[in-house]
């Protein structure tokens, strides 16, 4: 378990020193596989969307390279409680990179931890840094190395170049080039077909934003956002039913005020109630005057005019100049006479459209997200040790099916923490191990977990490995003691195809 405290951690980009302007996109690629490293191990990293709201905050420029001075205020504007910082040198196509921590708490810096390899293997030399920088600041964090290395699978370095280039080129033809390119090299890399979506969306290309966004599986670890942008982007042209699907999805993840609202409305463009939409988006944040607006839109058009009339004068309490609240609300307090002369008909005053919130806090719903998830750990915490086991290797089986093995395995860790008897924590590391290829361990995992209780994960873990080394009569065998305690086991059945196939199992 982790402290509640002490865990943001902000990723500046590193400075290159080798003296070549064209290396300069690697100073960015260290913080964005560092983020995702921390994340892993339980940290909340704040990356480059979180650096440009503190530099707008202080009104510099987004290329800015700040002093040691002012990484510090931008660490504090941020509330940090540590900060990454480093520098990377290229001679004779060897890359030789430093990182240090510094602890904003205590205002010390950690000596240099350094990592050196050929530039063609930059990925494995940032994540040799980011294993150094995770163990420094939690000494007892448990995952395999191996784990840790595979958590971002093979990208090809060529995919991964052009990813960097693309979240830091400065106009957005040059960003969608780079992104498409990093998808055709590598077509499911899914951080560059969430940024595309992104640039798409922000090149007003709504169409391609919604179709490219729509490439995540829902699983993915920024799918929320991603709906997000494909649910406006749908509401921008007009697809009402898709924008609410996709915000209802949002909603599902996290009821941030935001989502909320935006589902209300588009439910309401298709003619459908959207009040309670609203009143929990209120209830969620009381301080925006949009949703109090949007409620008062809503009972208006369901002929409640005097719930409309409170509503806007608790918006106009928070947006006193707001000329479209004023002229609502006078519009409902002084509706025009009745028509003297019925055969002459008299135009119906329109009623204001409700109003969609077009931005998505990411910071806010990750510091949302790592809050409940603390919660959740110290629910889990109080719980006695077996029943601590058992929850959270459910929590290492759902990281384990959105394939973020490295968080799986600090699950099943903790498991075994609690209960070093634990036959299925055992089984889960023991996939996590075979999944990163670290076949020996995950072979030594199965087989303790199937000395406490068999079972068919386990059994499957051996036949994986043992159809991988071309044992494919040993591995018919294990499939079969898979299938005798799941005979349903899609997996076990697969691979058991795969064997009779090939004609090696067993008799």
């Amino acid at each position: 378990m982790t402290p509640i405290h002490g865990r943001l951690v902000l990723l500046m980009p590193f400075q290159n020193n080798s003296g070549n302007p064209s290396l300069d996109w690697i100073g960015d690629a260290f913080p964005d596989i560092f983020g995702r490293r921390l994340a892993g191990a339980d940290f909340l990293p704040l990356g480059r969307r979180d650096r440009l709201y503190a530099f707008d905050h202080l009104g510099l420029p987004a290329n800015f390279v700040p002093s040691r001075a002012m990484t510090i205020k931008i660490a504090q504007i941020l509330d940090a409680d540590y900060v990454i910082i480093g520098s990377y040198n290229v001679r004779n196509n060897r890359l030789t990179a430093q990182a240090q921590i510094l602890d904003m708490a205590a205002l010390t810096l950690s000596p240099p931890i350094e990592s050196q390899s050929q530039l063609s293997s930059l990925l494995d030399n940032i994540n040799n840094l980011a294993w150094e920088v995770v163990h420094k600041m939690d000494p007892g964090f448990q995952v395999a190395e191996q784990t840790f290395r595979a958590a971002d699978g093979n990208v090809p370095p060529g995919a991964y170049e052009n990813y960097i280039r693309g979240i830091i080129s400065p106009t957005l033809p040059e960003r969608i080039d780079h992104l498409k390119v990093a998808i055709r090299l590598d077509p499911n890399f899914f951080p560059a077909w969430t940024e595309l979506g992104l640039a798409y969306f922000a090149n007003e290309d709504y169409n391609l934003s919604a179709s490219t966004l729509g490439h995540l599986p829902r699983n993915y670890t920024r799918a929320a956002e991603a709906d997000f942008y494909r649910g406006l982007a749908f509401f921008y042209t007009g697809n009402y039913l898709e924008a609410e699907n996709a915000f209802a999805f949002v909603a599902q993840q996290l009821p941030m005020p935001e989502v909320l609202n935006n589902e209300g409305v588009a439910a309401s463009r298709r003619g459908m109630p959207a009040a309670s939409f609203f009143k929990r988006a209120i209830a969620a944040d009381p301080k925006n005057p949009t949703y109090y607006f949007n409620l008062a839109v809503t009972l208006d058009r369901q002929h409640d005019k005097k719930a409309a009339i409170a509503e806007l004068q608790q918006e106009l309490k928070l947006a006193p100049k707001d000329s479209e609240a004023k002229n609502f609300l006078n519009q409902l307090q002084n509706p025009p006479p009745p028509n003297p002369d019925p055969g002459k008909a008299i135009a119906d005053l329109d009623t204001p459209l409700e109003r969609i919130e077009r931005s998505y806090n990411g910071a806010s719903v990750r510091q949302a997200a790592f809050e409940l998830e603390q919660v959740e750990e110290m629910r889990i915490a109080s719980l006695p040790p077996t029943q601590r086991a058992k929850a959270l290797v459910q929590q290492g089986d759902q990281f384990l099916d959105r394939g973020l093995i490295l968080e799986a395995e600090r699950e099943y860790h903790s498991a075994l923490n609690a209960d070093p008897k634990s036959a299925p924590a055992l089984a889960g590391l023991a996939i996590v191990r075979e999944r990163s290829g670290n076949f020996q361990s995950a072979r030594k995992q199965a087989q303790a977990s199937i000395d406490i209780r068999p079972s068919a994960r386990a059994y499957l873990v051996l036949a994986q490995i043992d159809y991988a080394s071309k044992n494919t009569a040993q591995a018919s065998n294990q499939v079969k003691k898979a299938l005798q305690l799941d005979p349903h086991n899609a997996a076990a059945l697969s691979l058991q195809q795969k064997i009779d196939a090939s004609g090696a199992g067993t008799p």
